[in-house]
């Protein structure tokens, strides 16, 4: 399927029936797409192995939050980077990048250098979603394809490897270390690019380079934003010790600079604030994705900690033990598909919130160091469910609420929202197990030396519930939410 789409074709008889886009180039495209989750999911059972090879100490979270903080930056402006040279383009590039990344952290003499090549793998994976969204959309309108089966690919793509990743992660660090998290890059990286190249049309004419790509980006924007990221961390981050209290109105200031920009004199914003305000649906996915990844990353990043530290299980018996997470996450992607088909984002949504909040119960009343393992595979299957339902509601909303011409930007948004809250996951997951430490020491636990305890995991169990309620409560509110999705 390598013929051009040429701009002069025009979308295909309205009398048409509509049609799934072809499962090859949808499963092409989810390729690079689960590359973001498969690196966003594998480091949270490598960072013990990488803190204890480079005897590193809290610094190396940077691991991770650089990762993030990459993707937060580019992600919207992949969606700007599509428009202008075109979203296959840009598609492809990010997989080179994250092949240069990948090599780089894994040849790494220092942490210093593996988090270069984590931040530039993250900027490379922030390519993928936003521009596979817009290819997508593009060959719906010309062809008239259904959108939904395409988003549920991509859905099930990032959902697979979210859950899989840490399982697969405990499995490479067991058997190779640490480094053959990032070598893995490399194979799937090359897989991805030859089927893209394959089975992903060229679309002739595609991007605008007329447009101007320096008056397009909104440089400044993203730096004053990338600012007030990277100051909120550290900020956040220094509670597990020392607070540095002098940095809260650092960021103050430095966040409304970044408003006061972005609605007074940036020509193209990089976060189009006065934009998202004015559609309220568009506002409420985006807050509500916060608070459903935000409660993903404790999991994910909480639980292998634990098992690891708290529990005293090897990396590869934490692996294994999130496989169950994986199985039930991949399978509720599938059932969610269906119920947003049937009954709509609404009931999608609600059944995601209500297992968040069984969920964070669970954690926190019924797991322990002294559980069976019964029990923590049983709290295990139960994780898996909300996310399915969480991602690919939002997922779905995100392209009903928004055009055809906008969808790449407002996906890179609600990207952004994802890794915002990963860095919160990251920030909440210290201070539990930080607080449950001291609580551990207090009570003579000596699994508190190593920062994992029962009453970390169980803070982080009742912050879930508090994510999961608050949802459940705002979907109340959302009156205006639509009964269906765009097919």
């Amino acid at each position: 399927m390598n013929s051009s789409l040429r701009p002069a074709e025009q979308p295909e008889p309205s009398d048409r029936p509509f049609t799934d886009v072809p499962a090859p180039v949808r499963l092409a495209l989810g390729s690079g797409v689960m590359l973001q989750a498969l690196n966003s999911s594998m480091i949270a059972v490598a960072i013990v192995s990488i803190g204890h090879h480079f005897g590193a100490g809290t610094e190396v979270s940077w691991v991770l939050s650089a990762f993030y903080i990459a993707t937060a930056i580019v992600s919207p402006m992949a969606g700007v980077l599509g428009v202008v040279f075109g979203a296959r383009r840009v598609y492809l590039a990010g997989l080179g990048l994250v092949l240069i990344g990948s090599v780089l952290g894994a040849l790494a003499p220092n942490l210093g250098v593996l988090v270069a090549g984590r931040l530039l793998i993250g900027v490379g994976v922030a390519a993928q979603m936003p521009n596979a969204m817009t290819i997508i959309r593009v060959l719906a309108r010309r062809h008239r394809y259904r959108t939904t089966s395409a988003i549920s690919t991509l859905t099930v793509c990032g959902q697979s490897m979210s859950a899989v990743g840490p399982s697969l992660g405990g499995l490479l660090v067991g058997v190779a270390g640490w480094q053959a998290t990032l070598w893995i890059n490399v194979l799937l990286v090359a897989l991805s690019w030859a089927w893209v190249m394959w089975q992903v049309p060229h679309i002739d004419g595609e991007g605008r380079p007329e447009m101007g790509l320096v008056r397009r980006l909104d440089l400044v924007g993203a730096l004053l934003f990338g600012a007030t990221v990277t100051v909120l961390m550290v900020c956040l981050l220094s509670l597990t010790g020392e607070p540095l209290w002098w940095l809260v109105p650092v960021v103050v200031v430095i966040a409304a600079v970044w408003a006061w920009w972005e609605l007074q004199q940036a020509p193209v914003p990089f976060i189009d604030l006065r934009a998202v305000a004015e559609n309220r649906q568009l506002a409420n996915t985006l807050g509500r994705t916060v608070l459903t990844y935000a409660s993903f990353y404790c999991l994910y990043y909480g639980l292998p900690q634990w098992f690891e530290q708290g529990a005293g299980f090897s990396t590869s018996q934490a692996g294994a033990l999130m496989f169950p997470m994986a199985v039930v996450s991949v399978a509720s992607t599938f059932v969610a598909a269906r119920v947003l088909t049937v009954r709509g984002p609404r009931v999608t949504l609600a059944v995601g919130g209500g297992f968040l909040v069984i969920t964070g119960l669970l954690v926190a009343l019924v797991e322990g160091s002294g559980s069976p393992v019964w029990v923590l595979v049983a709290v295990a299957l139960v994780a898996g469910v909300p996310n399915g339902f969480n991602n690919i509601g939002n997922q779905a909303l995100i392209n009903t609420v928004t055009s055809v011409e906008k969808v790449g930007t407002a996906t890179g948004i609600y990207k952004t929202m994802q890794y915002i809250a990963a860095n919160l996951s990251a920030v909440i997951v210290a201070l539990c197990m930080s607080i449950g430490a001291g609580s551990g020491a207090d009570s003579g636990d000596a699994a508190a030396t190593d920062g994992a305890t029962d009453a970390g995991l169980h803070l982080i169990g009742w912050v879930i519930v508090a994510l999961g309620a608050v949802m459940c409560v705002g979907l109340g509110f959302a009156k205006k939410m639509p009964l269906r999705v765009r097919g």
